[in-house]
């Protein structure tokens, strides 16, 4: 290619570009403007029949929008588009025109902001119009990727509709294996629950055959509560209330723990608790939370000189609660609350400091969310937290401290590969992630977030986010497939499936569906309980051993599974509680077998804190958020303990 030739492919997005955008200038009110993209739809060809089709399909966009692209002999990119929307087709003659004619490369140096100089205004480009026509620019991105020659990944993909569940690859099909489960295990649960009185309390991130039986058994038995960890312990007074002699916890050792010390608060030491292993079934994030370098981390905090705050994850031991709260002022968080908690902690208390952890991810997610909502206008701040403005949040960054040690290993998963996966193949798909994933899969996400097309949030935020978007779908009176990239763990499926099914059932609709994709990294790894690699074996990287001693060793077939570099995000500890296991814990509950379940009962919490029950002390912190919950602001007991301690130090 001639120097010329270069020069003048490398300008023809600004030449093409900025044609269509003196177009625009060159009227004034947003009637007139919409006339110029209406003369642009009339001169776009319509595409044939077969091209409008859901593989060409724009998702996020209220109407039907279709984009194809195809390379020509000079290696340039030639466009094809169409909507069932005339205004909308003018947007999308807007891309073919300017973007037609440019190398995959040229493409994806594109940015959205560069739409702003055509000064459409909301009149015309109303938010879901605006979110729509970002979204057909990620739809042009990803097909430039695709004709650059670049190799796409291609993930497992769970396909959800009324009446099928369709798994693509290996990983899918063993989250699908389950989903409708044997009536014979179901029955036999119910059996035993039913007969014994005994509760369970399960954590989201189950095995797929446990969440599918004991979703089904959920039905007949209501002493079957699947949910995050916040709200098990509750469930469990609620079972013992109903009169459970026993309740079964199938989460890691420190919900357990929480379970067993709730109840005997509330007065029902007699029911008794069984975790799912006789080996312990940990979580590298709560341990991370009693190391000695969190003990450190908060005695910064105690030795501040200006007021402080500790905000705690919820997914922490009530010991560490209770310790934590002995040391400074604490208040427990979650995933779906954080950011309003610590905006109202520094517009409630002049100059305080708050510390966040355990959680790393979880801590610079927060403050790479904080610095970006320093740069919106005030107004847009105030409807996030009225008695917040750009000067007020931007002078609360240096005081927010993050502990820089503590991560959970599933949601470390979704590492820097992966989210170069996602971004290239599944850009323009719908983006969860939990707040707990690393800043480059966050970072995708947030962007997604402001095309209407993502989630960043908790468990029960992204199971909402997709039944929104299913609603959606279902009140348009066209056909459509939701594919929705899930960030958090893969255990969360059976939750997904339950409610989009329930959804559609209901509404009658067999043209719409959902498709969960399952992003993994090319090194797959999976766990096996039954044998633990060597210290030769770990020193020479044939086997690696997660914290507390978990083995790790090379995986599923075709490489699909989980890897330190990203992946499925399925946790090793949390499928220790297998159906097995449970079936075997309550077979031996009300027989002299239960003398066999001694390894199985949670540690009890012994300790006093300040002349309180170590229990007591630790459930403080979740009061507190609950009084925030209900209020929106810290409660005067904490606001008061946090100025008391200054006060007094």
């Amino acid at each position: 290619m001639s120097i010329a030739t270069v020069a003048e492919a490398e300008t023809s997005f600004d030449t093409a570009f900025g044609s269509i955008v003196k177009d625009f200038q060159g009227v004034s009110g947003p009637k007139e403007r919409a006339n110029v993209l209406l003369k642009l739809a009339e001169a776009l060809p319509h595409m044939p029949a077969d091209m409008r089709v859901n593989d060409n399909r724009v998702m996020g966009c209220t109407s039907q929008v279709w984009v194809h692209a195809k390379m020509d002999s000079a290696g340039r990119v030639k466009y094809t588009a169409d909507s069932d929307s005339e205004l909308t087709r003018g947007l999308a003659a807007v891309f073919v025109k300017a973007l037609s004619g440019l190398t995959p490369e040229q493409v994806l140096q594109v940015e959205p902001e560069a739409l702003a100089e055509l000064q459409l205004g909301p009149a015309v480009l109303t938010p879901s119009r605006s979110n729509g026509f970002l979204n057909m620019l990620e739809a042009m991105r990803k097909r430039a990727r695709a004709l650059s020659g670049s190799v796409l990944p291609v993930f497992p993909t769970l396909r959800i509709s009324a009446a099928d569940i369709t798994p693509q690859g290996a990983f899918a099909e063993a989250q699908a294996q389950f989903l409708q489960p044997d009536p014979k295990q179901v029955d036999a649960l119910v059996k035993v629950l039913s007969e014994k009185k005994i509760g369970v309390v399960a954590h989201f991130y189950m095995d797929p055959e446990v969440q599918g039986v004991l979703s089904a058994a959920q039905e007949r038995w209501p002493h079957i509560h699947i949910s995050d960890s916040l709200v098990m312990a509750d469930s469990a007074v609620r079972m013992a209330e109903a009169g459970c002699k026993a309740v079964t916890v199938l989460g890691v050792d420190f919900m357990s723990e929480n379970v067993r010390a709730i109840l005997d608060e509330a007065g029902h030491k007699d029911v008794q608790v069984y975790r799912m292993a006789e080996a312990d079934i940990g979580c590298s994030l709560a341990e991370a939370a009693e190391a000695p370098a969190y003990t450190d981390y908060l005695a910064a905090a105690a030795d501040e000189s200006a007021p402080a705050l500790h905000v705690v994850y919820i997914n922490t031991s009530l010991r560490t609660k209770a310790l934590a709260h002995a040391q400074v002022p604490t208040i427990t968080c979650t995933s779906s609350n954080v950011v309003q908690t610590v905006l109202q902690a520094f517009a409630q208390v002049p100059d305080i400091h708050v510390y966040y952890g355990p959680d790393t991810y979880m801590g610079r997610n927060l403050a790479v969310m904080l610095r970006a909502v320093s740069q919106l206008s005030d107004e847009e701040i105030a409807a996030l937290h009225p008695a917040h403005n750009r000067a007020s949040v931007k002078a609360l960054l240096p005081r927010l401290h993050v502990f820089q040690e503590g991560t959970c290993i599933v949601h470390h998963l979704f590492g820097a590969e992966v989210s170069e996966m996602v971004k290239a193949a599944y850009g323009d798909a719908f983006l969860t992630a939990h707040f707990e994933v690393p800043g480059e899969m966050f970072a995708l996400a947030m962007e997604a977030k402001k095309r209407d097309m993502g989630v960043v949030g908790s468990t029960q935020n992204i199971l909402d986010f997709i039944a929104a978007k299913l609603k959606d779908a279902m009140e348009r009176p066209f056909p459509d497939t939701l594919q929705v990239v899930l960030g958090t763990e893969s255990g969360m499926v059976t939750a997904i499936v339950r409610k989009v099914q329930a959804m559609l059932q209901a509404s009658g609709r067999q043209d719409v569906a959902v498709e969960i994709v399952f992003p993994v990294a090319a090194e797959a790894i999976t766990t096996d309980n039954s044998a633990r690699p060597s210290p030769a074996q770990n020193g020479n990287g044939n086997g690696v051993v997660l914290p507390g001693g978990l083995p790790v060793v090379p995986g599923p077939a075709g490489g699909e599974g989980c890897s330190a570099e990203g992946g499925c995000a399925s946790c090793p500890y949390m499928k220790m509680n297998t159906l097995t296991a449970l079936m075997s814990v309550c077979a031996k509950v009300g027989t002299p077998g239960e003398a066999l379940l001694e390894a199985y009962r949670p540690r009890a919490y012994v300790e006093q804190v300040n002349g309180r029950s170590l229990a007591s002390a630790g459930c403080e912190p979740i009061l507190h958020m609950r009084g925030f919950q209900t209020t929106k602001k810290l409660p005067p007991a904490l606001e008061a303990d946090i100025l008391s301690r200054k006060r007094h130090a």
